[in-house]
């Protein structure tokens, strides 16, 4: 599936994202800790580099790419849950 950009950083922690600036990817990784307002994330350290800071006032976009899981679930998405979709919990 193709990326997409996520507005909502508060919901992406955990997830992986590819960290955008002017259209180019700076770096790729697991979201560590997020702020939804103002828009702020940490990348968790790996190969690529130490932890970092992104902000959304600093331009940057964070995408996201829905894979395939096995089992019974099918996508994992990282969006605003569906209208009438059972909540777990």
């Amino acid at each position: 599936m193709k990326p997409y950009p996520c507005h909502d950083w508060g919901r992406l922690i955990g997830v992986p994202v590819e960290i955008r600036l002017d259209s180019e990817v700076v770096r790729a990784g697991v979201v560590d800790d997020a702020m939804p307002r103002p828009a702020a994330l940490w990348l968790a350290a790996d190969a690529g580099g130490g932890r970092e800071l992104f902000t959304a006032a600093e331009g940057y976009e964070a995408w996201i790419r829905p894979r395939e899981l096995g089992g019974k679930l099918c996508y994992k998405m990282a969006a605003a849950p569906l209208r009438g979709a059972p909540r777990l919990g």
